[in-house]
């Protein structure tokens, strides 16, 4: 017997955001978290190699890098734990930025794939903040508190800070 294939739809946030170049400064912020102390814990990393471990905010998100194409595009994988987990209760996703240079600004495009459905809110407000904290970052304007950017977003996504989905 043939099966027949299902044809599946998979949920995602695309954010994009244009912040200032030139492309190498931006792709150092991404691909370098003490670059971003405001979005990353101290001790985060990301190997810079196609199969690098990538271990950020305390090991509360850990992956392995897919693709490492300098100045153009960084994916990988994004697993969420909680302390002393050694398996992720939740099911993989990819992260992917992309960026293109135009002019003396750079097209950032970020792409999570997928998203369960429960978490699209919660998914599109956080990444709101990880932009909102690198542009100010890259405009050299002071750095808010992460909780400052994230009640904003919070407002915009319609997500409630105090029952966040788990």
């Amino acid at each position: 017997m043939t099966e027949k294939a299902e044809m599946l739809r998979t949920p995602a946030v695309r954010l994009q955001r244009r912040v200032p170049g030139p492309v190498e400064r931006v792709w150092e912020h991404l691909t370098q978290p003490h670059q971003l102390p405001g979005w990353y814990d101290e001790g985060s990393s990301i190997e810079p190699r196609e199969g690098g471990a990538v271990r950020l905010n305390g090991g509360h998100i850990r992956g392995v890098v897919t693709q490492w194409q300098p100045g153009r595009k960084l994916a990988h994988t994004w697993n969420v734990f909680s302390p002393g987990e050694l398996v992720s209760p939740y099911p993989e996703s990819y992260l992917t930025l992309e960026l293109e240079t135009q002019g003396a600004e750079v097209l950032l495009t970020l792409t999570h794939l997928p998203v369960l459905e429960r978490f699209e809110a919660q998914n599109a407000m956080g990444w709101a903040t990880f932009l909102d904290i690198l542009s100010d970052t890259l405009h050299a304007l002071r750095v808010e508190p992460r909780r400052s950017y994230m009640e904003r977003n919070a407002a915009h996504y319609g997500v409630d800070l105090n029952a966040l989905q788990r």
